[in-house]
């Protein structure tokens, strides 16, 4: 049997393949602030908001990349252009974002994946570079399964976060209500490393109808100038 070629002398030896970091986009929000508007299907750029959202995943360095619906998830389906990505249901949506971290991390159960990238979908202001960041930093650390990575945006924690696969489980554990992994989180901060992302990146959500200007922005926000 032939077995793999010998390096040859004074070359450089191929780098060991670099652990998968899978994307894991929460985008199961049915907008009850907006009027009960699911905000993966909210417009931008002409688009449902969750595909943008996939795609600065992808760009990041993430695969691969699940998403998470809930509220109008067949529409989502139907509309939303989201190929290669792996789409997993929560049918438990409305209990808030922990019940939909929880059904992204047992998804990737039983996958080659070694950490999880968290996104938010209604986080516009965030694109590749800061995923990439987080990413990086990750894999500058050794790629440990018990690597905790955050964005930071002026010293204070944001996303993108990077769990390694350590931590799924406690994280799951922990994850109720609208809180997601921030108790998880804060009892490890001494744990977290932080990446800076404020130069590249804008950690702003779409709640409110006050905060659609941002999705298709003019020169700034909506004028508050009252008529006399």
């Amino acid at each position: 049997m032939e077995g793999t070629p010998p390096t040859p002398p004074g070359a450089a030896s191929p780098a060991p393949p670099r652990p998968p970091v899978a994307g894991l986009l929460l985008a199961a929000g049915g907008g009850r602030r907006l009027g009960g508007r699911p905000k993966a299907l909210l417009p931008y750029r002409g688009r449902p908001l969750v595909e943008h959202a996939a795609r600065v995943l992808r760009a990041g360095g993430c695969g691969p990349v699940h998403v998470v619906l809930g509220a109008a998830a067949h529409e989502v389906r139907e509309r939303a252009a989201l190929p290669g990505c792996v789409l997993v249901g929560n049918p438990r949506w409305a209990e808030g974002m922990g019940s939909s971290l929880r059904a992204g991390l047992d998804s990737l159960a039983g996958t080659d994946a070694r950490a999880a990238l968290v996104l938010l979908v209604d986080q516009p202001g965030i694109g590749a570079a800061a995923v990439a960041r987080v990413v990086a930093a990750y894999r500058d650390a050794n790629a440990d399964a018990d690597s905790l990575v955050s964005a930071s945006y002026g010293g204070r924690r944001g996303h993108p976060v990077l769990f390694g696969a350590g931590h799924w489980a406690g994280i799951a554990a922990a994850a109720h209500g609208d809180r997601g992994a921030r108790g998880y989180l804060g009892a490890r901060e001494g744990e977290i490393t932080p990446v800076e992302c404020g130069d590249v990146a804008e950690a702003f959500d779409i709640d409110t109808e006050e905060d659609l200007w941002r999705l298709d922005p003019p020169s700034g926000p909506p004028s508050t100038s009252t008529k006399h």
